[in-house]
């Protein structure tokens, strides 16, 4: 597997599969091996997917200095790759809170960028509001899931503030577009991929300057898409929406039956969004 030098000299790790032009992919978690990103559906057929192991996770090393572990101080990191790969702009791909990573890259080398893909992504970085009724009344579109009863009462602890640990696990059918065994594996899996101490410190004091990340992204020329899942309680539609008018050039498709993971709930239609993105890459943004 490839490896590159960050600037504080951590050894890091990514992986290159698929054919066509490259997209270098962020994973979220926060802090969770590039693993579980996989093909991303299949869109290896359209795209070179780069995944990037964040320091400290899968293959990478983990950094001599723990509060390197913050996002801002990432940035440096996807520079260094991009630079690495010889490539003047980068496309990026962040899912979920990799796409704060993308997002202050993006805000901090804007003549960088190519296109910027943001996958159910966190909303830390910019600052957007998230309501409890934004999550509870995603979670009621699938009201007549044999499972939704108690997943429910518990996502009404969690976004009140009185949740019990057990309440955080009884949420996860929510999280995916069909709660099955795949979707329990996948899921398992995610606690053991996760670097708990780094995904602590990933969005600690000082990690977010929304303001100006909202004020820089609207110089950002490059074409967005903003792509939501229909059932993601994590990233609700109505907010998605309100990401999206952060930039100058972005488009918002809503997947349909599709939770935090569009690309395993419908694998198709996540391909068809990120292959008709390219395209308009080729094309350039509006006004172009």
């Amino acid at each position: 597997m490839p490896t590159f030098s960050a600037p504080d000299g951590t050894v890091l790790t990514y992986h290159v599969t698929g054919e066509g032009p490259p997209l270098l992919c962020l994973p979220g978690g926060p802090m969770q091996d590039s693993v579980y990103l996989g093909d991303l559906g299949g869109l290896t057929a359209h795209r070179t997917l780069i995944r990037l192991d964040l320091r400290g996770t899968g293959h990478s090393t983990v950094p001599r200095d723990p509060a390197s572990y913050r996002c801002d101080r990432q940035v440096g990191d996807v520079e260094a790759l991009r630079a690495e790969l010889g490539l003047e702009r980068v496309d990026l791909l962040g899912h979920s809170a990799g796409a704060n990573l993308a997002v202050l890259y993006a805000a901090r080398h804007p003549e960088r960028v190519g296109q910027l893909a943001l996958v159910t992504p966190s909303v830390f970085a910019v600052g957007l509001d998230i309501t409890a009724e934004d999550r509870l009344e995603t979670a009621r579109l699938r009201r007549d899931e044999p499972w939704f009863a108690p997943a429910y009462a518990s996502l009404e602890a969690v976004t009140s503030g009185r949740a019990a640990p057990a309440d955080r696990d009884a949420v996860a059918p929510f999280w995916f577009g069909r709660w099955d065994d795949e979707a329990r594996e996948f899921r398992m899996a995610e606690q053991r991929q996760r670097n708990d101490e780094a995904a602590a410190l990933y969005a600690s004091e000082g990690a977010f300057e929304s303001e100006g990340t909202r004020a820089d992204l609207a110089a950002v020329t490059a074409p967005v898409l903003v792509l939501a899942g229909e059932y993601d309680v994590a990233a609700p539609v109505r907010v998605m929406k309100e990401y999206a008018g952060l930039f100058p050039h972005a488009d918002l498709v809503v997947q349909s039956g599709a939770g935090h993971f569009p690309w395993r709930d419908g694998p198709e239609g996540f391909v068809t969004a990120l292959a008709a993105f390219r395209d308009q890459l080729v094309a350039g943004p509006p006004g172009t």
